[in-house]
């Protein structure tokens, strides 16, 4: 069954059992997904409405750019499962010849480059939320700020949650080129997302 069709009990309890999967990576992505209905949700209150009529066109790709995004996350919390149930299967795979061995090891590498390329996407997605997080708190219904702001604030935990599982899967790649690649761009998306921190938003909140 896809994350998506099950109830958030139902999710919460599978979640935590002991089964491994889902796991951390299927949650980076569901804070991602949460942050971006969020943005949408900014986006509703705020267009339509007469008195921020300015900023009806922002508000309106808010609610568009952010239901595509919210459903990348969804599609990315299925694939995270996924990629773990194909590297499991690899691992499974019979090793009785030098043929069988060849053919396990090369799936193997395959299985975890799948599984450090799927959160990567999530952080470099969460990424690109935070930027509509920011667009939220600046453009949106006021009174909807401190969504904004947990918006903003569910990108960075799923970036930073995200870049644990990049971090565990790579060791298991033999293939260093694809480990660099991999690497700079989770440093990159990690150092970028830190710009973003929503500390206009807790300002206003406090009163500051």
């Amino acid at each position: 069954m896809k994350f998506e069709e099950m109830t958030v009990g139902a999710f919460i309890n599978e979640l935590g059992s002991d089964s491994p999967a889902p796991g951390g990576g299927s949650v980076a992505a569901l804070c991602g997904s949460l942050g971006a209905a969020l943005t949408v949700m900014v986006g509703c209150l705020t267009t339509g409405k007469e008195k921020y009529k300015e900023n009806w066109e922002k508000a309106d790709m808010l609610i568009k750019d952010g239901k595509a995004l919210q459903n990348r996350f969804v599609t990315l919390m299925n694939e995270d499962t996924e990629s773990f149930d194909v590297f499991m299967t690899a691992l499974k795979m019979p090793k009785a010849t030098e043929e069988e061995k060849a053919a396990r090891r090369e799936a193997m590498e395959n299985a975890a480059k799948g599984a450090t390329l799927v959160p990567l996407t999530t952080l470099e997605t969460c990424v690109k939320l935070a930027t509509y997080a920011d667009e939220a708190a600046k453009y949106g219904n006021p009174n909807a700020l401190s969504d904004a702001g947990v918006a903003s604030l569910l990108a960075i935990a799923g970036a930073k949650a995200a870049s644990y599982n990049v971090r565990i899967n790579l060791p298991g790649v033999k293939d260093q080129t694809f480990v660099k690649e991999c690497t700079e761009r989770m440093e990159a998306a990690l150092a970028e997302i830190e710009k973003h921190y929503p500390k206009a938003v807790e300002d206003t909140l406090s009163g500051k």
